[in-house]
């Protein structure tokens, strides 16, 4: 009976250890067919992400430019998970603060103010997407506070509503004060996790150059009708239209912007939408490279340049997604190389950039430089990561007010004077 039972159990080792190697065998096959499940997403703790706020919002850094560290502080003393809804919570209840200051302020200075700044909490605590209630209910309020801000504004903002595919594109449309005719428009299209209301802020400082700004938010984001897939753009051609048959507006001198994701549309309108464009800006924008699947990999292992929840972020955006191998499945299909499109005529571009940029690698900017038909005018910073932006010095607001306005001003400039 003892040597049965050894024979027994040296059988079922054998048969373990094969059954070991087959499995083995099985996953190294399936690696190089590149069908294993990915890895877990790998992202900051919510210690890590207060300690990151903190030191980007004493530098005025994105996402946290804008804001008051006081504020910030108070608000990460009430939040102490990684919850959506606690974060919202802990932001919405400091926001909620400067609502009510807002509503007993005295001048509309000061309740533009308060309002102003209970915007940017209330946007932060949707932040990077509403994806759920408590951040979706901070995003409602953050659109309330910006819009009560703009009425307490000297030149007015209308609120828009294009119709779109039975939904409609809401944007805001601002006019230079005091215009004699038509005027050139800038049509400015946000990121991923920023809005039309913060490219709308941005874009303030051109009116009193006599420019005008349509700001819509980009496809999955803000109050956007349609997520994305690669022919979403179309809802920026039906922008275009509204444009165009608008009286107040010089069609003939429309300069498309988009940052981050932004990009990758104002660089896809460079080229669809190339007759109808003067010319477009493309901050960072996404090509080719950074839709591969060695670039998803790379962000699903971690990003730090992103604050927090870039993939969860990523998935709120597109259409069907709802887990890491969608993306994979889908986020190929966005480049503009898979397209046919690289090659093509395109309108004048400016193409700004930084050499360390790890969500959009800036090998894409070289490969739109390399492409189409006209010169393009590129501003590369050798020491930047996303947008081109340094920790300090060269922050986002510095290379919009001293690169990409004053490249827009220029081009219109030369429209109306082509011999200087």
């Amino acid at each position: 009976m003892q040597l049965i039972g050894i024979l027994h159990n040296a059988k079922l080792k054998h048969s373990l250890i094969n059954g070991f190697i087959k499995v083995i065998t099985v996953f190294f096959m399936l690696l190089s067919l590149g069908v294993v499940a990915h890895a877990q997403v790998i992202d900051r703790n919510i210690d890590e992400i207060k300690q990151e706020s903190i030191d980007r919002v004493k530098r005025g850094a994105y996402p946290l430019g804008g804001l008051d560290q006081g504020d910030v502080e108070e608000a990460f003393s009430k939040i102490t998970t990684r919850e959506p809804d606690d974060w919202a919570n802990g932001f919405g209840l400091v926001a909620d603060k400067y609502m009510k200051m807002a509503a007993t302020a005295k001048t509309k200075q000061e309740a533009g103010a308060a309002y102003k700044r209970a915007w940017r909490l209330y946007y932060f605590g949707q932040f990077p997407v509403p994806n759920s209630p408590g951040k979706k209910a901070s995003y409602d309020k953050a659109i309330d506070a910006y819009i009560k801000y703009l009425q307490t504004q000297d030149i007015p903002t209308e609120v828009v509503k294009i119709p779109f595919e039975g939904k409609f594109i809401t944007g805001y449309l601002r006019f230079p004060p005091n215009a004699k005719g038509p005027v050139p428009m800038i049509l400015a299209i946000n990121g991923l996790d920023s809005r039309k209301e913060t490219v709308a802020e941005s874009y303030a400082q051109i009116l009193n150059q006599g420019v005008g700004f349509l700001a819509i938010d980009g496809p999955g984001t803000g109050q956007a009708p349609i997520k994305v897939d690669n022919k979403a753009d179309r809802m920026f051609s039906t922008a275009l239209d509204y444009l165009y048959q608008h009286p107040k507006v010089d069609n003939k001198r429309i300069i498309a912007f988009g940052v981050s994701f932004g990009a990758h549309w104002s660089t896809k309108l460079a080229i669809k939408e190339k007759e109808r464009l003067l010319g477009a800006v493309a901050q960072s924008p996404a090509v080719d490279v950074t839709f591969s699947e060695a670039v998803i990999t790379s962000k699903v292992k971690g990003n730090k340049e992103y604050l927090f929840d870039y993939i969860p972020a990523t998935l709120y955006v597109y259409e069907g997604a709802n887990s890491v191998d969608d993306l994979y499945r889908l986020v190929p299909e966005m480049s503009l190389k898979k397209q046919g499109l690289l090659g093509k005529p395109t309108a004048p571009m400016l193409i700004v950039a930084g050499a360390k940029d790890t969500q959009t690698p800036i090998e894409d900017a070289e490969l739109l430089l390399r492409s189409g038909d006209v010169p393009k005018d590129a501003w590369i910073n050798p020491r930047g990561g996303h947008l081109g932006r340094e920790s300090t010095g060269w922050i986002d607001p510095v290379i919009f007010t001293k690169v990409i306005i004053p490249w827009e001003l220029r081009l219109i400039e030369q429209s109306r004077n082509p011999s200087k």
